[in-house]
């Protein structure tokens, strides 16, 4: 396990604003950053960022905590993963004390498979680079293909001997199992159970997650045998899922953000030449049709998208209509096509990166003035297909969410395709009116699929009983106690470290003050009851927990609970006084009123409770001693809510 002191110099090392920046694209608004939630398909910010606090509240998913916590839950890291993340971006060597045999069995899986691609992407490229046979074979293609050392060094390339049991014999020797070797795709399992090279005789192309480590690879043969596979790429696996991951997009993330734009191409070589040419925000999907996913990915950091298409007319045909994904994000696309025969990476080779780069300018095109150019080029004299030219456009417009871009697109399709604006007006609301009555009808049956049928399920008293056990608050009163005992939580986070100046009450802190007062309270929410532990044994140890021990505790319950009740989706403009002189009652003006009232409000709803629970116990026939002992406690509570409720100054029904 990493020690104490080494997570204490990660956290005070880690700027979560810088953290978060590499994978979502922020914006600054007021004291907090906002950008859209990575986690959900949104178009309006609700993703918020507190570099004061040091946390991230995703107000459309309800997901939060610290810079920790977000890798975890966007990368999938274990707790140890995310934290040697973050040493590693900030340089700290990481100190570990010897693992338990439990936290080895848990942390290992997924690990197992990230360190065993990493091996292999370092036994590929030393095989590339100190081997005659990688040396001859594999670098000598590189260098024919153009590519510098310090592309063949930054994308880690590599080479895989033409040998049957190279690689799966090196891995065994040096301790990596054979189970995951098998199920990174490395090595494939003969029938006898003996291992061999999944990638033997091939030129490596290592593909690196977002957050850069080797997690698959792509692997090219250079013989000319048809009956070989010119590539063999990774499995699906835990770690590796093809239509989530963007080749070169980790090396790309910067320059796009920088850029505004992203540049997207076809295979490894397009990126490797593209990036090598100094245009370094390009991208591959990696000959898999493009995904909602790996949009997404490119959206965190850029609305734009460039097409670098090859000069291969079918294929462009072939690929236009999986672009209308693209729009259905908002995203805006343009489009670029290279001479007949040439690709990226060709055409880059030939031109040189000042031509390459005049080239795009020239002849950027968005992606519906291309395609209706492109599709009416090939109905010349056919009325037929020109209207389904004119129907397929409409319908990649109708695609658009932004309903002035929409109606621009509109415009100039009609002045290209000739035809009457209104008419293409018209066709575009059909289909918008005849899609949202599909999703009407989509969401009436799932609503109908998921209305529960008392025939078939549990009777009401029961379902209220399952909600109860499932966390929601069995009646109204158990809902303020509930939302007293979250307040009393909140209270510690802010102030509990603050000193104590009171009339009366002076010279202590808040925090040991209330945890005193609290003393013979029982806490009902499981979070808020182990919150309440955490704290009085850290005050055992001489220490005062502040809001940043609770954000990165590593226990998600406690990190789920604090964040909530840290995180605010909106803040109070100044204007509120200056210019409607409105005044805003502060809390923290009179701490005194604020810290007894959260006490004594929910001792008297606590005390409120037993009462209720004591007069029905009252009302049962029970033998004259019992009645004795619970009218006795009922007495004494009736006399405590007394004392409380004359602090309150509320006035008893009872």
């Amino acid at each position: 396990m990493i020690t104490k002191p080494t997570i204490d110099r990660i956290m005070e090392a880690t700027d979560i604003v810088e953290v978060i920046g590499e994978f979502v694209q922020l914006k600054k608004r007021g004291a907090n950053y906002v950008g859209l939630s990575p986690f959900a398909n949104e178009r309006t910010p609700s993703f918020t960022v507190s570099p004061a606090k040091g946390i991230f509240k995703d107000f459309s998913t309800g997901k939060g905590g610290s810079a920790v916590t977000f890798l975890m839950e966007l990368e999938k890291f274990t707790y140890p993963e995310a934290l040697k993340w973050l040493a590693k971006k900030y340089g700290i060597e990481i100190e570990e004390t010897q693992m338990s045999p439990e936290d080895k069995a848990e942390d290992n899986r997924r690990e197992s498979l990230m360190i065993v691609s990493g091996y292999a992407a370092k036994f590929f490229h030393e095989s590339l680079l100190d081997t005659d046979e990688g040396q001859s074979i594999g670098l000598s293609y590189f260098r024919e293909r153009g590519f510098t050392n310090e592309t063949i060094k930054k994308f880690e390339l590599g080479y895989s001997p033409d040998q049957w049991e190279a690689f799966s014999s090196s891995a065994i020797r040096n301790g990596y199992q054979e189970e995951f070797l098998v199920e990174s795709g490395l090595s494939v399992k003969r029938d006898n159970g003996t291992l061999y090279d999944r990638y033997r005789g091939r030129v490596m192309f290592p593909i690196h997650s977002f957050t850069g480590r080797v997690i698959a690879f792509g692997g090219r043969t250079l013989k000319t045998d048809k009956a070989v596979p010119k590539y063999v790429n990774s499995p699906e696996s835990e770690i590796y899922h093809k239509s989530n991951i963007l080749y070169g997009l980790y090396f790309a993330k910067k320059s796009i953000r920088d850029e505004d734009n992203c540049y997207l191409v076809e295979g490894y070589a397009d990126v490797l030449s593209v990036s090598q040419a100094g245009i370094e925000n390009v991208v591959a999907s990696s000959g898999t049709s493009l995904t909602v996913e790996q949009i997404k990915l490119i959206s965190r950091f850029t609305k734009n998208i460039t097409i670098l298409y090859d000069g291969d007319a079918a294929g462009i045909k072939a690929s236009l209509r999986g672009l209308d994904m693209i729009l259905e994000q908002g995203l805006n696309v343009k489009v670029v096509s290279f001479p007949d025969g040439h690709d990226p990476d060709s055409y880059v080779r030939k031109v040189g990166t000042a031509a390459f780069k005049k080239h795009i300018e020239e002849n950027r095109k968005d992606f519906i003035l291309y395609k209706t150019t492109l599709l009416l080029k090939d109905a010349a004299g056919d009325p037929i297909k020109r209207a389904d030219v004119i129907r397929e456009v409409v319908e990649s417009i109708a695609k658009i969410p932004d309903s002035i871009k929409a109606s621009v697109f509109i415009k100039e399709c009609s002045h290209i395709m000739q035809i009457d604006e209104r008419a293409l007006l018209s066709e575009l609301n059909k289909m918008r009116m005849a899609k949202a009555k599909k999703d009407s009808q989509q969401q009436a049956n799932q609503a109908s699929r998921n209305q529960p049928q008392y025939d078939d399920v549990a009777p009401p008293d029961e379902l209220m009983y399952m909600e109860e056990m499932q966390g929601a608050p069995a009646d109204p009163k158990t809902a303020i106690i509930d939302a007293q005992e979250k307040e009393i939580v909140r209270l510690l986070l802010l102030y509990g470290n603050k000193m104590i100046n009171w009339d009366g009450i002076a010279n202590t802190y808040i925090g040991p003050f209330m945890m005193l007062e609290l003393n013979d309270v029982e806490f009902d929410i499981a979070a808020c009851k182990q919150f309440v532990e955490i704290y009085r044994q850290e005050m055992d140890n001489g220490v005062l927990p502040d809001e940043q021990h609770f954000i990165h505790y590593p226990d998600k319950a406690i990190v789920d609970l604090t964040v909530n009740l840290l995180a605010t989706k909106y803040i109070l403009s100044e204007n509120w006084y200056e210019m409607h002189k409105i005044l805003v009652s502060d809390e923290q003006a009179n701490m005194k009123a604020t810290i007894l009232g959260a006490i004594f409000h929910l001792k008297m709803h606590k005390v409120g409770k037993i009462l209720e629970n004591l007069r029905n116990e009252l009302q049962k026939p029970n033998s004259d001693a019992d009645q004795d002992i619970l009218l006795n406690q009922y007495m004494h509570l009736k006399k405590v809510e007394k004392s409380i409720s004359d602090y309150l100054g509320s006035v008893i029904l009872k």
